[in-house]
Order: C-alpha cells, then sequence, then structure tokens
C-alpha cells in the first residue's frame, strides 16, 4: 500500500516523536501547532529505558547523551527527620538490565532535539500558528478545519489519517467520547534551581525522593549539573495543567515546615514556582475510532507517581508506527488504529493503577509507612528496580 498522509496535531514531546516514527515507516507526515514558538516551559521530565530506546532507535542516542544526565540512582528519605529509607538503582545497573539508558532531561532540552530531527526530515511538513477548529470524516479520510493565529485565514487540510497529540486539554477528544478528567485532589509545585544554591548536603548525581504524610518532595541535576530540578506535591485543589499560574513561595513552605534542615534549605531557594493540579483520566476510554487516533495525555493522562508521561507518548508512537508498517502487510488504516489502541490500552491501564498505588505509598501516614520503609530496605537498591522490570523492559 502507498504511504499515508498522517496529519499530527500538536507538536509536543509525543508529537514530535511520532511524526519521526510515522515517517521512518514511510509516510507522509504534516505537524500542526498552533503555538508559532517552541519555547518549552515545564522543567525536567524523567526518560526511562522504555521511552529512551525508542528515542535511540531512531538515531537520537548521540544527542541524548549530550542534553541529558543519567543519575546513578534514588536516595529515598524520610521527609521530616532526613533518614535514608532506601534507594533504587539506575545508571550502569538499570543500563545492563534492560539495555537502555534512564535519563533526566529539562523538557525544553528534549523538545528541541525532537525538533532538530524533524527538520531533517524531508517528508515531515510543520505548520505552525494553525489551530484546529472542526474536524469531518469522509469514507476514506479526515478534513481538517485549519485557523491561523491572527483567526484571519482559515483552510481545510485533507489526510489520510489523524493523530491527536494536543495535550490534556485535547480539543480533539471530544470527537471520541465526553469522559471527564478525574481530579487526585493534590497539586505539583515545579521549580530549577542554580547548582550553586543546593543545599551541600545533597550534593551529588543522583535523584533525591522525600517521603512523608500526603506529600513528596523529588529532585535530580539537569543541563550537565548546572541546575537542580525540583518537584514538590502537596493535597491541593487548585492549580494549572497549562504551566501558568504562579504559586506563592509562603504557602509551600508552609506545608514543610516540619521538614528535615537540608529540605527545608533547598525549599526556601526558589522565589517562583510553577503550580498545576494532577488530574487522570479513565484508562479505558478508547484511544482511536475510524481514521483519528491520540497520543500522549490526549489520550490517556496519568499522574506523575511512576514519572511515564512523557514515556507512554513515546511508547504510543513507536506502537502506531509498528501497526501503521506498510512492510507489515497489507494495510487498512482503520483497522490499524484499532490494533493500536487494543494494545495501548492494557498497557496504560496498568501503568495509571501504578502510579496511583505509587503515590499512595509515596504518601503513606504513620500506620502504613513503617511497613513501607521495610519493605524498601529488604528489597535494597537492585530489588526495588527489578519490581519494574514490567515497565523498563517494554519494547514496540
Amino acid at each position: 500500500m502507498p504511504a499515508l498522509s498522517i496529519a499530527i496535531v500538536g507538536a509536543g514531546i509525543g508529537g514530535l516523536t511520532a511524526a519521526l516514527t510515522l515517517d521512518a515507516a514511510g509516510h507522509a507526515v504534516t505537524l500542526i501547532e498552533r503555538r508559532t514558538g517552541f519555547s518549552e516551559v515545564g522543567a525536567g521530565i524523567q526518560i526511562s529505558p522504555n521511552a529512551s530506546r525508542v528515542l535511540i532507535g531512531l538515531g537520537l542516542g548521540p544527542a541524548l547523551r549530550r542534553a541529558a544526565s543519567e543519575p546513578p540512582g534514588v536516595v529515598v528519605r524520610a521527609l521530616a527527620s532526613g533518614h535514608v529509607i532506601g534507594g533504587v538503582a539506575l545508571g550502569a545497573s538499570l543500563r545492563e538490565q534492560f539495555g537502555a539508558p534512564y535519563y533526566v532531561i529539562h523538557r525544553a532540552d528534549l523538545q528541541t532535539l525532537l525538533l532538530d530531527a524533524v527538520r531533517g526530515r524531508p517528508n515531515i511538513r510543520l505548520l505552525v500558528g494553525r489551530d484546529v477548529t472542526a474536524l469531518a470524516e469522509r469514507p476514506n479520510g479526515i478534513d481538517l478545519t485549519l485557523e491561523s493565529a491572527s483567526g484571519s485565514r482559515s483552510e481545510t487540510f485533507p489526510a489520510d489519517l489523524v493523530i491527536g497529540a494536543d495535550g490534556v486539554r485535547s480539543r480533539l477528544r471530544g470527537h471520541l467520547d465526553g469522559h471527564r478528567l478525574r481530579s487526585s485532589r493534590a497539586a505539583a509545585w515545579r521549580a530549577i534551581v542554580p547548582r550553586e544554591a543546593f543545599p551541600s548536603e545533597l550534593d551529588g548525581d543522583s535523584t533525591g525522593l522525600w517521603l512523608g504524610p500526603a506529600r513528596h518532595v523529588v529532585h535530580y541535576p539537569i543541563r550537565g549539573g548546572q541546575h537542580v530540578n525540583v518537584v514538590a506535591v502537596i493535597p491541593e485543589r487548585t492549580g494549572s495543567q497549562g504551566w501558568g499560574q504562579l504559586g506563592e513561595p509562603a504557602v509551600l513552605r508552609a506545608r514543610f515546615r516540619d521538614a528535615a534542615a537540608p529540605l527545608a534549605a533547598l525549599l526556601a531557594v526558589p522565589d517562583s514556582w510553577l503550580v498545576w493540579s494532577l488530574e487522570d483520566r479513565d484508562a479505558s476510554r478508547p484511544m482511536a475510532r475510524g481514521r483519528l487516533a491520540l497520543l500522549g495525555d490526549a489520550a490517556h493522562p496519568i499522574l506523575p507517581f511512576l514519572a511515564q508521561g512523557a514515556a507512554l507518548a513515546i511508547e504510543d508512537a513507536a506502537t502506531l508506527a509498528r501497526v501503521l508498517d506498510p512492510r507489515e502487510g497489507p494495510l487498512d488504516p482503520g483497522a490499524a488504529l484499532a490494533r493500536y489502541s487494543r494494545l495501548r490500552t492494557a498497557r496504560v491501564r496498568r501503568v495509571r493503577r501504578a502510579a496511583r498505588a505509587n503515590g499512595r505509598t509515596y504518601h503513606a501516614g504513620a500506620l502504613v509507612a513503617p511497613i513501607r520503609n521495610a519493605v524498601m530496605r529488604r528489597l535494597g537498591p537492585e530489588g526495588m528496580n527489578r519490581r519494574y522490570a514490567w515497565l523498563y523492559g517494554w519494547t514496540p
């Protein structure tokens, strides 16, 4: 079957990766992005082996090694006392076990290297400053109505398939179902601090994880160790999935007034925080219908307690390319997308359940926390990473 014309709506990490995987499968890809620029807000993200092996397979290994860091492990501490509870082996141990590295990287750096790769592929077209305002299905494809950023121009864009990668507030999601997001009644506060302001007691390349009742903090070096990404999760119902709401530092510090001295010192450094509400969605909802499919947060936003948001979007992109590979035999686009939805649903449901369970474990109270701590000590760093073989060992 000849190459398909595929429109991808949204040029975030998932959309850019999908453009690369589908181009590699031989299709003609158009990326449609409503923004006119690509400055990525946010902070650090984690790219576990299940995702890094996909990016390396796309030829991005050298660029990733330059832009990302590979922490040797996770040090888990009690939030109030500062005592070490346990750890998780990463670095060489994880790479040898799963055949791919566990990276941490600034979101903007990952988007930049993906965008550079997209611009280097002649069969990928990039349309910026276009908003998708309507979608009309026809027997052999879909027509998108695109409107310019200024609203002065409208055009129809035909495609054989459409992939919605337009984020947690996806407009295209409504063409599959109207299922609402589910609030976790928690909010994440993110900041980046310069390495020289990082408390000396915590210095090193390991990821730090601090666990306390209903709260936790994670931090790790990014950008060659010049900065440290800090995320604090607290009970809260306000925030913004658009990353745009500023948090008052005094509010966060009050939530951690009982924190151990090194953690308190770290949380006192940032003079501004970005806050957003944590939400997920029922993972049994369809990811495709007809010639429309969704990926990443548009399909299955999950809570961040397994650091798998970006990784799942990258997995989605790899799976789409696999089911749409014309070398696998005669291709029925609608049937291929239905297969994609079936393949991904079971995986996403398991990750969603594990992320929610991790959140309960992180935030355990006085009765459960001692049991959690004892299990971590018994398993040890190597045993802790083997618990996630099902997650990190995934291949398309």
